[in-house]
C-alpha cells in the first residue's frame, strides 16, 4: 500500500512511502521472511525498487470470544461448480462474487479446507456478508503461461469459530489465490 501515490486507473500505484506485507498463517514462515527481510536493502518488484526502512513480524488477534469480523483490503476471488441451475457444467472455470448463489458454499468450504490443512478445528462458520466492494479483475500470470483474470471483490464478513482457528485465516487470507495477495484481510 502506497498511501500517497496518485491513483492510476488499472493499476497499483506505487510511489513514495509505503507498507507491504506478508502473511502466513505458519510462525516458521513468518520468522523466515522476517529475517530474509532484514538482510535485504531493495526488493525488484517489477520497474520498482522497494527500499526496507524496517521489518516487523505481527502476531494475528487472538480472538477469544470465537467471534471475528474480517474485512479485506484486496479482493477475494472463489470458483464455483460451473454449473447451471439444471445441474449441467456450463463453464470449466466459473469464478463467482460474493452474492451469487454459490459464494457462501464455496467460501465455507474453503475456510474448512485451510483449518484442515493447518491440524485446526475445521468448526469455522461464515456467519454473515456484511459488505461488498465493486467487483475488479486481475490479470495474473502463471507458471505454465499467461494465466488469466480472476474476479473478485473485497468483503467484510463475520466468522466464528475455535480461536486458533480464526487466527490462522486472518494470517492466510480470505477465498482462493492468497499467494498471489488475493484476500488480505486488513488490521
Amino acid at each position: 500500500m502506497f498511501p500517497k501515490a496518485r491513483r492510476q486507473r488499472g493499476v497499483y500505484a506505487s510511489d513514495g512511502p509505503g507498507v507491504i506485507e506478508l502473511g502466513s498463517p505458519l510462525p516458521s514462515v513468518v520468522e523466515g521472511w522476517a529475517a530474509a527481510l532484514r538482510e535485504i536493502p531493495v526488493i525488484g518488484w517489477g520497474a520498482t525498487a522497494l527500499f526496507i526502512d524496517r521489518v516487523v513480524a505481527v502476531e494475528a488477534p487472538p480472538f477469544t470470544s470465537g467471534r471475528a469480523t474480517f474485512r479485506t483490503v484486496t479482493p477475494v476471488v472463489m470458483k464455483s461448480s460451473g454449473r447451471d441451475d439444471s445441474g449441467t457444467r456450463v463453464r470449466r472455470q466459473a469464478w463467482c462474487l460474493p452474492g451469487e448463489p454459490e459464494w457462501d458454499v464455496y467460501m465455507q468450504a474453503n475456510l474448512r479446507r485451510k483449518a484442515e490443512t493447518l491440524g485446526l478445528d475445521p468448526d469455522v462458520s461464515l456467519d454473515e456478508v456484511r459488505w461488498v466492494g465493486p467487483k475488479r479483475s486481475f490479470s495474473v500470470a502463471s507458471a505454465s503461461g499467461p494465466g488469466g483474470k480472476k474476479p473478485g471483490a473485497c468483503v467484510e464478513v463475520a466468522l466464528s469459530g475455535a480461536p486458533e482457528t480464526l487466527s490462522a485465516i486472518h494470517s492466510w487470507g480470505l477465498g482462493q489465490a492468497n499467494a498471489a495477495g488475493m484476500g488480505w484481510i486488513g488490521a
